[in-house]
């Protein structure tokens, strides 16, 4: 194996965990080149990774479908040894079909599967299933080994040198957002969470530039005298720099607790609309989950939550427990 391609062009979230693949893969064939492909908004991810000889960038926002035709040139052009998509939809299984690879490895649910020269099954249940991580590593168990590699990103020294001047006192990460509602704590909770936590810890709130409004209502809910809205004031790889070494880092079921992963970072994570047995929970070694108390009939709602709560009481994302969440610092 001298040229391998991997394809995620999935969200923030789905492409940290695809990382996994990455660190398996040097591992088995360390003198191999390992590609990427992915979209333009997960550039700045790879901007360090060692293991990363080659990103292709798909530009979705404008000219999609003409950037993918480019995109799919450019990568017939290497003729890979093995390439893994991991995406699950047509588009994906185009690049693969016309890649020239001798193996091409990825999951049934892809519409042009037949193609590949070996699919597997990729299982989601409220009941239980494997980690995606696990699910991912399936595709190169038989060419690597049983065990799963570890998510992980690398952060720049200049990353930790820009962090730095806000670890000068023990501190506390909130990722208080999301892409959906339903899948973050009731903004109240976030407050009460704050008015918990002792004064004498730092509190930093990170997350996107449009997260900054809605953050900066929490922070002024609160009582908590020592809090600062760093969103959109930090890149992804700064903000995985400063969730490293935090005492705690409070996360929802969403890209932030997958960058803290990636960093082996203190997680406690809040599964509100959806559940952990979907495969996507935290990974770091301190890690922690924490849920409603009670035992709704409607959770989950949906695999990846909702813009407001189908029953209009979102029970799942209010009855969450502030001791239990005090209780992991």
């Amino acid at each position: 194996m001298k040229r391998i391609l991997v394809i995620q062009t999935a969200s923030i979230g789905d492409v940290i965990l695809a990382t996994s693949l990455l660190e398996k893969l040097h591992e088995k064939y360390p003198d191999a080149q390992i590609d990427l492909v992915t979209k333009t908004s997960n550039k700045s991810l790879f901007e360090n990774h060692p293991f990363v000889h080659k990103l292709f960038l798909w530009d979705k926002t404008i000219k999609k479908h003409l950037h993918l035709i480019d995109t799919i040139l450019a990568i017939r052009e290497h003729k890979y040894d093995m390439l893994i998509n991991l995406q699950r939809f047509f588009s994906s299984g185009l690049i693969s079909l016309f890649s020239k690879s001798k193996i091409k490895l990825g999951f049934r649910k892809n519409p042009l599967s037949i193609f590949y020269t070996k699919s597997f099954e990729h299982h989601i249940s409220a009941k239980g299933s494997l980690h995606e991580t696990e699910r991912n590593h399936k595709l190169i168990e038989a060419y690597t080994d049983s065990k799963t590699g570890k998510v992980r990103l690398y952060p720049s020294n200049n990353d930790y040198a820009f962090v730095s001047q806000y670890k000068t006192n023990a501190y506390i990460c909130l990722a208080p957002a999301s892409l959906w509602f339903t899948k973050q704590m009731w903004a109240e909770k976030w407050s009460e969470l704050m008015d918990n936590i002792p004064q004498d810890y730092n509190i930093y709130i990170i997350g996107g530039k449009s997260d900054y409004i809605y953050s900066q209502e929490i922070i002024d809910n609160s009582k908590h005298k020592n809090c600062i809205n760093l969103c959109g004031k930090l890149s992804l790889l700064q903000t995985a720099a400063l969730m490293q070494h935090a005492v705690m880092n409070y996360v929802n079921d969403s890209a932030p607790m997958h960058l803290a992963s990636s960093v082996d970072a203190n997680t406690t994570a809040i599964f509100c609309s959806t559940v952990p047995n979907f495969g996507f929970g935290p990974l770091a070694t301190n890690s922690h989950i924490v849920e409603t108390y009670e035992n709704l009939d409607c959770r989950p709602c949906g695999l990846h939550g909702h813009k407001e709560c189908p029953k209009g009481h979102f029970k799942c994302g209010i009855n969450i427990e502030i001791e239990k969440l005090i209780n992991t610092l």
